[in-house]
């Protein structure tokens, strides 16, 4: 089947505007049925958590299906969901909680091609509890993450892992099983940002062998929050700081105040529309997920080529998304233009292209790229052949 994407977009009242948008990697538009939940959530009777009153049932009730939601999206359980803040708050939440048990001469290994919110939540943790970092590198001319450049830095003393599903800044995918072999046969915890993997494709929490994981709903058509999940015995033996009078129970444990229920309903609404990216698909909402994904990367792999194809005939453009394995996000440098004044020109032109490092600084820095970045074009369930055609058309309108 193929993604029906004018019905997609249908959904999406944002892209009205006409702007040809590639900046999904940063947050994606919302579909109205996600808008409509959290409108509901909110004119309905709300109260704090409870079963005597109608709102605190409805608040109940949203967290409830916000788990199971999550749960169903991540390949996991309900019971093994926590929200928060966003991705970032949540790594630095489990980093002080895991820290608790490093000291002197333990080590923490990052990775050179991740988000700053995999990096310095660890970093920084290490530095508190006197461990040493330890940095594994990825091949600046490949763009590849592979075993060997983890298992260079692994010791008897690494008490954690902490990768990416996928790159935000160029889209590799490492291999994480592999990753997570050999982090746990050293003993150590082996953590994922999957904030850029789940919105591409299906996280399967067991299939990955991570510990913990994280990711972020706005990245997958859903409101601005976080998740964080992991192995039930693993998050039974965390102590995270809490307030006394708070639960004490998972994934109670870990939520730090009144959770925005609006946002869950929101984030529900979300899953909800992924699993309806394939109408014709049976079974359970996992069942349902896993189809709409099948189909959801053959769109976006098919126009991720499209533009690479379009780029190499334009010329004068350096493409540094090379992995084997990657999403449908391309970073790339346009030759005698900063990438600041391309995203500019694109805008002029009605096309969202940003231009950074997004956070990835480590990863840009190695590429050679500095602070300043390349642009970035990255790909959603509502992007089309025509957005394609547009930006193409514009970046050799700018070149000219």
């Amino acid at each position: 089947m193929a993604l029906d994407v004018a019905a997609i977009r249908a959904h999406v009242p944002a892209l009205k505007s006409g702007t040809a948008r590639f900046d999904a990697p940063g947050g994606t538009q919302t579909p109205q049925p996600v808008i409509d939940a959290i409108a509901a959530a909110l004119t309905a009777p709300l109260a704090n958590r409870g079963r005597n009153t109608e709102g605190e049932r409805n608040a109940d009730r949203i967290v409830g299906e916000a788990r199971s939601a999550l749960a169903d999206l991540l390949g996991t359980t309900p019971g093994t969901v926590v929200f928060g803040r966003s991705a970032t708050q949540l790594a630095y939440d489990l980093s002080r909680t895991l820290a608790k048990g490093w000291g002197p001469g333990d080590e923490v290994v990052v990775t050179r091609l991740d988000h700053d919110s995999n990096i310095r939540p660890w970093v920084q943790a290490a530095e508190s509890a006197g461990a040493r970092v330890r940095w594994a590198d990825f091949d600046p001319a490949t763009g590849e993450l592979l075993p060997e450049h983890v298992a260079a830095v692994l010791g008897p003393r690494t008490r954690l892992v902490a990768v990416t599903g996928a790159s935000n800044l160029i889209g590799t995918m490492p291999d994480l099983p592999a990753l997570a072999s050999l982090a746990h046969a050293h003993g150590a915890h082996f953590h994922v940002d999957a904030v850029h993997y789940a919105s591409h494709a299906v996280v399967d929490l067991a299939a990955t062998g991570a510990d913990t994981l994280v990711c972020s709903p706005y990245k997958f058509l859903g409101p601005h929050l976080g998740v964080l999940t992991g192995r039930a015995e693993v998050l039974e033996s965390l102590r995270p700081d809490k307030l006394l009078p708070s639960a004490d129970t998972v994934p109670e444990r870990f939520e730090l105040g009144t959770l925005p229920y609006e946002l869950l309903a929101g984030a529900s609404a979300a899953v909800d529309f992924l699993a309806g990216l394939e109408p014709e698909a049976g079974g359970s909402r996992r069942d349902r997920l896993v189809a709409s994904f099948a189909v959801l990367e053959a769109h976006e792999d098919a126009l991720r080529e499209r533009i690479e194809r379009g780029l190499a005939d334009l010329g004068g453009i350096t493409v540094y998304s090379r992995a084997a394995r990657r999403t449908p996000t391309l970073l790339f440098t346009v030759a005698g233009l900063r990438p600041a004044d391309v995203y500019r020109q694109l805008a002029e032109r009605a096309v969202d292209a940003p231009a950074g490092s997004f956070y990835a600084v480590e990863a840009a820095r190695r590429l050679g790229l500095g602070d300043e970045g390349g642009v970035r074009v990255g790909l959603a369930p509502y992007s089309s052949p025509e957005d394609v055609d547009r930006l193409l058309t514009a970046l050799g309108a700018l070149k000219r």
